[in-house]
């Protein structure tokens, strides 16, 4: 009689299924072709990449739409070892995703070498944890890599997965769910002293970090800063989680010089700082002890402890960011703050910092493309020079209208991010913004843009140098090397693979290109021509 038990990779895929997953991506090879059908009989479906890394960056941004843990499949030995970058991205970046690693049955690799290696050695350092899954306790361990994942901050964790236990059948599996914690704000003496704090603040500040994304802390939060009137900046991965029109929202922060120049003395002027959800990893120097807590009253509200020493403060509270500011605010009646106008002088300082009234260069392709997109428009960025430029001046009206890595900042991100983002979100505009060098990492992945479907706009800026990295040895007074190469026809390589291209060189060809775009049925690739030193005094 034929065994109709679930095997060990169903127990694997049905739980993923459960935790809301939908997609996973990667490529396949013999190791992982039982765990690739126990995806897709359990609802997941598979998509394949050109590039691991490419397929853990498309399945990132598959999360970022629909909250599920991202899902990347490897296959043993070279398969796996290509998925490094974007899994230590997903551990910098705060990204709850699944590893799935192909593996040899153990007694195998006792005689059999070839491909072989320790996958959990090499992956331990960078996920939360890794696991073997075994076939009795395929469920379990199934679970806690989900849990995991999830918990605060969330990051990757990494299955190896034995072919022959992937196989297995398996029968009177009991369900182990770990079940999810309540909200918790903190009690007592400490709450008395935030609420005394906030209600005597005169130049209250606050910085809004990644945490409040995944404990869905954003109404409250936004309230909060209205009822007492608290200025705020955002890190990048927080842009858009109030919107940035707000009058209250002086943009987001870290990595842009330029706007630290104006940011940083308002935050050194304020006699109280709020870090809600505040996670400093995305941070640069000039944001490391900017204030000392002895001297000035500091509340830290974060999902863990505060062991990074970028900061520290008077008070530490590690709870729920919205459980926590609505103990703080009860009770507590709203007051006007800032007296001397200080948080309105430094936004119209800012919006004079970043004009969007260049006749051309980066900034004038970036206004464009924010004049002519649809508000509701979802973008990616690369890292570069363009990123810190694009991530001042493009607002957000919602959390993670612009994804990047704002945390390990790895090139080759954005391309397949606007396929993932796509894919997920198909009537939604999405754009991705990369530098020539950071596209050229990934053109591959245009073949996988063209066999998913759908219009993504994929934009270059063409100037043909690591323009940041240039920058940086002229601030130096280093002689350019290793940082300029070849102008490439862009255009040409998005027509090859099957899509649109156009190269533009002022803002009227960028608009029509944008606005041939948006009605395409296909991808499309557009080269912006832009002059080497255009980032000059920009960022």
């Amino acid at each position: 009689m034929q065994d109709l038990s679930p095997r060990a990779a169903d127990l694997l895929a049905q739980r993923l299924y459960e935790a809301g997953c939908r997609h996973a991506f990667g490529m396949p090879g013999g190791e992982v072709l039982t765990l690739v059908d126990a995806l897709e009989q359990a609802g997941i479906t598979f998509h394949l990449a050109k590039h691991e890394n490419a397929a853990g960056f498309m399945a990132e941004a598959v999360h970022h739409r629909d909250g599920a843990p991202a899902i990347l499949v490897a296959t043993l030995g070279p398969g796996a070892m290509n998925g490094i970058n974007v899994v230590a991205n997903a551990l910098q970046d705060r990204v709850p995703m699944i590893v799935l690693t192909g593996c040899v049955d153990e007694d195998e690799a006792l005689t059999y070498t070839h491909q072989v290696m320790d996958h959990a050695q090499v992956y331990r350092s960078i996920t939360k944890g890794t696991f073997t899954l075994t076939a009795q306790g395929a469920d379990v361990v199934a679970d806690k890599a989900v849990s995991l994942a999830n918990q605060p901050r969330p990051g990757p964790v990494h299955i190896d997965v034995p072919i022959s236990v992937a196989d297995t059948r398996v029968s009177g599996v009991k369900r182990r769910r770990l079940v999810k914690p309540a909200a918790v704000a903190p009690e007592g003496n400490c709450v008395e002293k935030a609420r005394r704090w906030v209600a005597e603040a005169e130049r209250p500040i606050a910085i809004v970090g990644l945490d409040v994304l995944y404990d869905d802390s954003r109404n409250v939060v936004q309230a909060f800063l209205e009822h007492f009137s608290i200025p705020f900046v955002t890190t990048y991965k927080a842009k858009g989680v109030v919107p940035e029109d707000h009058p209250l929202c002086l943009g987001g922060a870290g990595l842009s010089p330029l706007a630290d120049k104006h940011l940083v003395p308002l935050v050194e002027q304020a006699d109280l700082v709020l870090c809600l959800g505040y996670d400093p990893i995305e941070m640069r120097p000039g944001w490391r002890e900017i204030w000392d807590p002895e001297d000035k009253r500091v509340i830290d509200i974060s999902a863990v402890v505060n062991d990074h020493y970028m900061h520290q403060a008077g008070l530490n509270l590690v709870a729920h960011t919205g459980a926590t500011l609505e103990a703080i605010a009860k009770g507590n009646p709203s007051r006007a703050t800032w007296p001397g106008g200080e948080p309105a002088q430094v936004k119209a300082a800012l919006a004079q910092a970043f004009p969007t009234d260049d006749d051309w260069g980066p900034a004038a392709v970036i206004a464009e493309a924010r004049t002519a997109l649809p508000p509701d428009t979802l973008a990616t960025a690369d890292s570069g020079a363009h990123r810190i430029l694009l991530s001042q001046m493009w607002n957000c009206h919602e959390e993670r209208g612009l994804i990047q890595s704002s945390a390990l900042c790895t090139m080759g991100c954005a391309v397949p991010m606007a396929i993932g983002l796509k894919l997920a979100d198909p009537d939604r505009p999405v754009i991705s913004f990369s530098g020539d060098a950071g596209f050229l990492m990934v053109v591959g992945e245009l073949s996988t843009a063209a066999e998913m479907g759908g219009n993504p706009i994929f934009l270059v800026f063409v100037d043909a140098s690591l323009a940041l990295i240039e920058l940086k040895q002229r601030q130096r007074q280093m002689g350019k090397v290793g940082v300029d190469f070849d102008r490439h026809d862009f255009a040409a390589m998005g027509r090859a693979f099957g899509g649109n291209g156009h190269t533009v060189r002022n803002r009227a060809e960028l608009r029509a290109a944008l606005n041939e775009a948006i009605k395409a049925d296909k991808f499309t690739v557009i080269a912006t021509e832009i002059d080497r030193g255009g980032y000059d005094g920009r960022i």
